[in-house]
């Protein structure tokens, strides 16, 4: 029976079939725009994943001052010392590296190349928890890191615009008032998750970059990789005591230094792009019920247009539950092929829109299933007051219909 009342649909469907397709139009499009909405959340989500995994993995980043986003921060907050480094270094079980940074931008010059980058003096821990390798040459030795030898390792984006495709390794690079010799190449990053160029560096030991280009011992922030066996948040206290010790800080006063986990930055991005997601998915699914109704209206206008076809079919002996099914079945199929139509516009739209904006395309089955699901289901809840109408038609009444 329901293979007849699918045959049926589908002979209307055809006998109509511009009507038919304005018909699921709605369908198509609610169906387009959650699989296209959800995947496009899903794709920024990875790319944010991705982004911050380029940072630096299982590592925490100190900095003096209260963190920005709160209230009456202090921005005077005293700079971290060397001390303070080897204190971390001896006393805090967990750390894997550490890496004391202080940056300034400066003038880069090759022959007749100019380029103004970030200029970063730090140790070679900092290439462990930045999770950063070499694609030529080498680090710093420990009487470089020591003495403050005029080296420095480029950054891709920087090598590409000093020296195009020529090696630069052994040659010299001026920066500011003095010249330091190439010893290596960082392997790109790309964009990071805030936009900025991470290969538009030039990295150089921190004992030179206090003594040629900051003229202090200031250290603004400390990067640490942490033992992923030990959990963060055992670390993060013990870090906060040893500092607060350190900075004579007495109980009543606050910290006047935060310490930033990239796990817990990843969860917050993640978290808020996946409640948008939702959030856009749930305002595309209110056009699946604007195409329900348009079901209805059409299945209603389709039991009256057919009235004397149902008086017939009662009069030869056809039960009400017969009737009823071949108007539902065809609804289901309307609402079905809008389903089909609107999960291949959908993918289609997510490909394309992740291939303009540079994010991953992420195939989600799940919601490819629970769209198509859901457009069936708009079908037997919008086509069965049509389905029933036509079922307790009177066949006498339905015959006199003109």
């Amino acid at each position: 029976m329901i293979l007849n009342a699918l045959i049926l649909a589908l002979r209307e469907i055809r006998r109509n079939l511009l009507r038919s397709f304005l018909t699921v139009l709605g369908i198509v499009i609610g169906v387009a725009s959650v699989i296209a909405m959800v995947m496009l959340g899903d794709g920024a989500t990875a790319s944010i994943t991705d982004s911050l995994a380029k940072l630096g993995t299982n590592m925490l980043i100190l900095q003096p001052g209260q963190e920005r986003r709160m209230p009456g921060a202090d921005t005077n907050a005293p700079s971290f010392k060397e001390s303070d480094i080897d204190a971390i270094r001896s006393e805090i079980a967990g750390i894997t590296a550490v890496a004391p940074t202080a940056t300034k931008s400066l003038t880069a010059v090759f022959g007749a190349n100019t380029y103004i980058t970030s200029v970063v003096g730090t140790e070679n821990g900092y290439f462990t928890t930045r999770d950063w390798t070499l694609q030529t040459g080498r680090l710093f030795e420990t009487s470089e890191s020591r003495g403050g030898a005029a080296v420095c390792i480029l950054g891709e984006s920087v090598r590409k615009i000093l020296f195009g495709t020529t090696d630069p390794v052994g040659s010299l690079v001026r920066l500011g008032s003095f010249a330091c010799e190439v010893i290596a190449v960082l392997e790109s990053k790309g964009a990071s998750t805030f936009g900025m160029d991470q290969d538009d560096v030039i990295i150089v030991p921190i004992a030179l970059f206090q003594r040629r280009i900051s003229g202090n011992r200031d250290i603004r922030t400390i990067y640490l990789s942490i033992d992923p066996t030990i959990a963060a948040e055992t670390i993060k206290s013990d870090l906060t005591s040893l500092l607060r010790e350190r900075r004579k800080l007495r109980t009543d006063q606050l910290d006047n230094f935060f310490i930033r986990d990239t796990k817990e930055l990843m969860k917050t991005f993640t978290a808020t792009t996946k409640t948008l997601t939702l959030l856009l998915g749930g305002v595309a699914a209110i056009s699946l019920l604007v195409g329900g109704i348009g079901i209805m209206n059409i299945m209603l206008v389709s039991v009256t247009e057919r009235t004397r076809e149902i008086g017939i079919r009662l009069a030869i002996g056809a039960l009400e539950g017969e009737v009823m099914t071949q108007f539902l079945v065809e609804a289901v199929t309307l609402s079905s092929l809008g389903g089909i139509a609107g999960i291949v516009l959908g993918l289609v739209i997510a490909y394309f829109v992740t291939g303009a904006f540079d994010m991953p395309y992420v195939y989600n089955q799940t919601i490819v299933i629970i769209s198509f699901i859901f457009s069936m289901a708009v079908g037997i809840v919008f086509g069965f007051f049509p389905a029933r109408k036509a079922a307790l038609l009177d066949p006498i009444e339905a015959l006199r219909h003109e």
